[in-house]
C-alpha cells in the first residue's frame, strides 16, 4: 500500500476547496440540469453528460489528487469536527482511497494497479499530441459530413441549408479530418471523401492539438486519471469541452437559433476565418491543461 505524500491539507482548507468545486460544478451543469428537469432535449449539451457518460452529481465530489493527503480535525472540540469526521471516513471507503493517522489520501499503489495500462496509454497519446503544431482549417467539415446525403440526421434540429445545401457544402470543400471519433460517425458516403483514414489503432500518431475533438477529448482523460488528478483539473477540461462544444455546433449544419446563438458560417469565406481563429484560441487554452494531465501521468508512473 502507498502511503506517501507530498502535502498534507489542514481541514479547514480541504473542506473549503471542496465546497468551492461542488459550487463551481453546479454552475458549469446548470443550464443542462434546467433542460434534463424540464424533460427537454438540449442538442449541444447532451453530448457532454451522453458521449462522456458523466452525471453531474459525479463531477461535484472533489478529490486533491496523488500525493495529497485530508487531514483531520486539529481538536475534537471545533464546530464541524464531526462533520470532519465523516466526510473523512466516506472518502476513506471509496474506490483507491486509504486512511493513516487520521489523514486520508489516494492509495497510488492501488490504483496503478488497477488503472496502469490506461494510465500509460493516456500519457502515449496526450504526450504525443502536444508535441506536434496545431492543423487548423477543418472548418467543422465533419459534422457536415456525419449527414452527407442521408435523409435522417444525428440531432433534432433543422439542417439550416437543407439536405442538398448541407451536401453542396461538403462537396465544395475538402475534408481533413484527423480524429477517429468523429470519422467513424461520417455517412458511407462521406468517408471516401476525408483526405485520411484514422482508426484506433492509428489514433495515437494522428491526434493534434488543433482539432476541437481532440481538445474536448482532454476531458475524457481527464475522467480515467480521476481521482488521480486535482478537483480543479478535471472541471477546466469539463469546462473547455463545453465551450468547445458550442463552436462545435454552432460550425455544424444545424439551425442553432434557438438558442439564441449564431451560426458560423463555414461556407464562407468570413466564416471560415471565424471558425479559425476560434479553433486557435482553443488549441492556446487546451496547451497548458495538456501539459498538465502529462506531468499527473508522469508522477503516476514514476511511483
Amino acid at each position: 500500500m502507498s502511503t506517501v505524500t507530498l502535502t498534507q491539507l489542514p481541514a479547514t482548507q480541504w473542506r473549503e476547496l471542496a465546497r468551492q468545486h461542488a459550487e463551481r460544478a453546479d454552475t458549469l451543469t446548470a443550464t443542462w440540469r434546467e433542460a434534463h428537469d424540464a424533460h427537454k432535449k438540449h442538442e449541444i449539451e447532451d453530448f457532454l453528460f451522453s458521449y462522456y457518460p458523466v452525471r453531474p452529481a459525479r463531477l461535484r465530489h472533489w478529490t486533491p489528487g496523488a500525493g495529497v493527503a485530508l487531514a483531520p480535525c486539529d481538536s475534537p472540540d471545533v464546530a464541524d469536527a464531526p462533520e470532519v469526521g465523516e466526510d473523512l471516513s466516506q472518502r476513506a471507503q471509496a474506490r483507491w482511497f486509504t486512511q493513516h493517522d487520521g489523514a486520508v489520501m489516494l492509495d497510488v499503489e492501488s490504483f496503478m494497479a488497477d488503472r496502469g495500462s490506461a494510465v500509460k496509454y493516456i500519457h502515449s497519446i496526450l504526450s504525443s499530441t502536444q508535441t506536434r503544431p496545431a492543423s487548423l482549417g477543418c472548418f467543422g467539415l465533419h459534422e457536415w459530413a456525419m449527414v452527407y446525403r442521408d435523409d435522417e440526421t444525428r440531432h433534432d434540429l433543422p439542417l439550416r441549408l437543407g439536405g442538398a445545401g448541407t451536401d453542396a457544402v461538403v462537396e465544395a470543400n475538402k475534408i481533413r479530418c484527423t480524429h477517429f471519433d468523429a470519422f467513424r460517425f461520417f455517412t458511407p458516403e462521406a468517408v471516401p471523401l476525408n483526405k485520411l483514414a484514422p482508426t484506433r489503432e492509428t489514433q495515437p500518431l494522428l491526434e493534434q492539438p488543433g482539432c476541437l475533438h481532440a481538445n474536448m477529448d482532454l476531458y475524457k482523460w481527464a475522467w480515467k486519471l480521476y481521482p488521480a488528478i486535482p478537483g480543479d483539473l478535471l472541471l477546466d477540461c469539463f469546462e473547455l469541452a463545453r465551450d468547445i462544444r458550442y463552436l462545435d455546433m454552432q460550425a455544424s449544419p444545424y439551425d442553432v437559433s434557438k438558442f439564441g446563438l449564431p451560426p458560423v458560417r463555414i461556407e464562407t469565406p468570413e466564416g471560415k476565418a471565424e471558425y479559425t481563429e476560434r479553433q486557435r484560441g482553443f488549441a492556446e487554452r487546451s496547451a497548458p491543461l495538456r501539459a498538465r494531465l502529462v506531468e499527473c501521468c508522469e508522477r503516476l508512473l514514476a511511483q
